[in-house]
């Protein structure tokens, strides 16, 4: 079946329509919108669904003599409410709407459709990864288990006055009659209300002010916001009057009970309160999934703004979900400067982050999140009471084009509920996940692809530096010494017997006579936002060079050897090929592809190199795209380090000096005021 807009140059809109519909053009790409005759002569007009503003669209339509198509949220739409964000996938119906039982619609022509063995296919499969995802048509609520137990009989409320009801043929009365039914149909079970969101939020009211008589000691009302897939997984049934929720109950396998018409509703999939029209014929749930999902759909990828399949929204999604409930709803977060703040709830979203002083106590059963190794404020906790669990921040390895000490806002940070990587002396999160995790061959292959992406683009940790420098015209080996900031907390604690760039380059140079020493400081201790180490000043005394501005990913590709303490720049320099030997204990050390000065008595497990990726790249981290706002993956996150590096050439983060200095004085305000109030380590 054709495309609606099929031959549509331009299509008149309603102006606020655009404007509550940021992503309306994107959507559809290819058609122009105007809101204006001077804007040429349209070959359609859209409308929204069935409300009021519709009416004067159809009458436009009417009066040009072109045809209308109607737009309407699709069945997985956002993160957010739809008063929050706008959709990221709509319906386009040329013959009239889903939810309008009287007439026909795009979506019923569409189900009847031949469905071929493809087409069944996919739509089995798109349905298991919605299962999987544990998706719904909003995604911001958190699961809330034993809302709904096994055996329970989940009754939905919808929105008062909801376009749906009316034109699914119910009324008011019908959730009551709802009610009513699923009472007597199940006279031993519990029946679980679920009020829906919108009323939740405050914004519109239900039809559940108060219970009938008698029903109270046998109805629970989940007057929560529960995400979908928790209460309807365990239900035994599900009752609706034309709530999407059926739908998703059909997706999840759970008999369904309509009170009114819905679009899910006479097909023969679910037990129907009301006669359907004669158009609506038995057909197989594969059928219906098809047609709502992929035919009648057409849906938005959130971060390269362009179309795309259901299945990529829906693996979005998923990922938007899976993180969204890795740590418990709340959390109190101490220590984080205003400028970390906002970041924070952005790679913690889904748990509400209280940001409190180190002199407030903690609740015993909240979590307490700090940055890096800082130490639990004795404060926080009552005498006598647990400490309480401590869930660690850090920046990434794949983090910025520009420094963290110049406040550049990061893509990647660590999430760490164990410790911390560069914690040498006790466990971490990635220490486990390398010792433990079963890297099976999908899982390499994808970090395979991910390091030759890297390669490819040449990405590093901050991606910095402009200079040129070019391996020098000598037989001797060329071996590359990492400085470090000397009062970094992965030199305190992951370095033992050195703990000094000067330290460091002595024992290369005695390791290492035959060879062309290259010493690179750090870029924090080049751009004079973090102070040199002792001796720092005469590095050139122990090294035959010394490189400052020129990108990591250039010198570590030119030398024959790389020696760090505990630097990054080790890692970095595995994913291109490069010998390490490590002086300190870096979280990649003690696998088998470093040669390692100190010991590391819990590692031992031999990893290759595209599995340390895997759990260094992809499980370890937390990305926040810079696009959305929202999680990403790795692989994006390349991306969009690629393009954020085009827009600033060497890390230039258009900074002024005297921004520069401002930022400078705060950090070490910050720092003293943490000395004074004894909490730095």
């Amino acid at each position: 079946m054709s495309d609606p807009l099929a031959g549509w140059q331009r299509a008149w809109v309603q102006r606020p329509l655009l404007r509550r519909t940021a992503s309306l053009p994107a959507l559809l790409a290819g058609v122009t919108l105007v809101h204006d005759q001077r804007m040429g002569p349209p070959d359609g007009v859209l409308a929204w669904g069935r409300k009021p503003s519709a009416e004067k669209a159809q009458a436009r339509a009417a009066a040009l003599g072109v045809p209308l198509v109607r737009l309407e949220d699709g069945f997985l739409r956002s993160l957010g409410l739809g008063e929050d964000e706008p959709p990221l996938a709509i319906v386009l119906d040329d013959r009239g709407i889903y939810y309008d039982a009287a007439g026909p619609s795009r979506l019923e022509h569409l189900v009847v459709q031949a469905l071929t063995p493809a087409r069944r296919e996919r739509a089995a499969a798109l349905a298991a990864a919605w299962r999987a995802g544990r998706v719904s048509k909003y995604n911001a609520a958190r699961e809330q288990p034993g809302a709904v137990a096994p055996g329970d009989v989940l009754v939905v409320d919808q929105t008062f006055g909801d376009a749906s009801i009316t034109f699914g043929g119910a009324g008011a009365a019908s959730f009551q009659r709802m009610l009513e039914a699923a009472l007597d149909e199940h006279p031993t079970a519990r029946i679980v209300l679920k009020v829906h969101p919108d009323v939740l939020a405050g914004r519109k009211r239900g039809h559940f002010d108060r219970l009938p008589p008698g029903a109270a000691s046998r109805v629970q009302v989940l007057a929560s916001a529960a995400h979908a897939p928790g209460v309807i997984e365990p239900a035994a049934a599900v009752y609706t009057v034309t709530s999407q929720m059926g739908f998703e109950a059909l997706l999840w396998g759970r008999p369904v009970r309509c009170f009114g018409l819905p679009f899910y509703a006479g097909w023969g999939l679910t037990t129907d309160e009301l006669p359907p029209p004669d158009r609506r014929t038995p057909v197989p749930l594969e059928a219906l999934v098809h047609a709502a999902l992929v035919d009648y759909a057409r849906c938005l990828d959130p971060e390269t703004q362009q179309r795309c399949e259901p299945e990529r929204l829906v693996a979005w999604m998923a990922l938007q979900r899976r993180m969204r409930e890795r740590f418990p709803p709340q959390l109190a977060a101490v220590g984080f400067s205003r400028w970390k703040k906002p970041i924070a709830r952005a790679f913690l979203a889904g748990s509400q982050l209280r940001f409190q002083r180190p002199t407030r106590a903690v609740p015993a059963d909240m979590p307490l999140l700090l940055w890096g190794r800082r130490p639990v404020p004795s404060s926080a906790v009552p005498a006598g009471a647990p400490v309480p669990r401590v869930i660690r921040l850090e920046d990434g390895f794949l983090r910025s084009v520009g420094l963290g000490a110049e406040l550049v806002r990061p893509l990647s940070w660590v999430v760490d509920d164990l410790g911390l990587y560069y914690d040498a002396t006790a466990p971490s999160r990635l220490e486990r996940l390398l010792a433990e995790t079963p890297f099976d061959e999908a899982l390499c292959a994808r970090a395979a692809r991910l390091r030759e992406r890297i390669l490819a683009l040449g990405l590093t940790k901050y991606n910095v530096g402009l200079a040129p420098w070019a391996r020098p015209a000598t037989p001797r080996p060329v071996v590359l010494v990492v400085g470090q900031v000397e009062s970094d907390a992965s030199i305190r604690w992951g370095a033992s017997a050195l703990r000094g760039n000067v330290a460091l380059l002595k024992a290369v140079r005695a390791a290492r006579p035959d060879a062309h020493l290259v010493y690179k400081p750090h870029p924090d201790v080049v751009a004079r936002l973090r102070e040199q180490g002792q001796g720092e000043g005469a590095a050139a005394r122990w090294c035959d060079e010394v490189v400052t501005d020129a990108p990591m990913d250039h010198v570590l590709r030119a030398v024959d050897e790389v020696h760090v303490l505990t630097s990054l720049a080790g890692f970095e320099a595995l994913l291109r090929g490069k010998p390490v030997v490590c002086w300190g204990t870096p979280f990649y050390a003690g696998w088998g592809l470093t040669e390692d000065r100190a010991p590391t008595p819990r590692r031992g497990r031999v990893l290759s190199l595209d599995a340390l990726v895997a759990g260094v790249l992809l499980l370890y981290p937390t990305y926040v795209s810079r696009t959305t706002g929202h999680f990403t993956t790795a692989e994006r996150a390349l991306e969009e380090l690629q393009a954020w590096r085009e827009e600033s050439p060497g890390g230039s983060t258009g900074v002024t000096p005297v921004r520069r200095a401002w930022r400078w004085t705060l950090r070490h305000l910050v720092a003293w005021r943490r000395r004074w109030a004894g909490e730095a380590a």
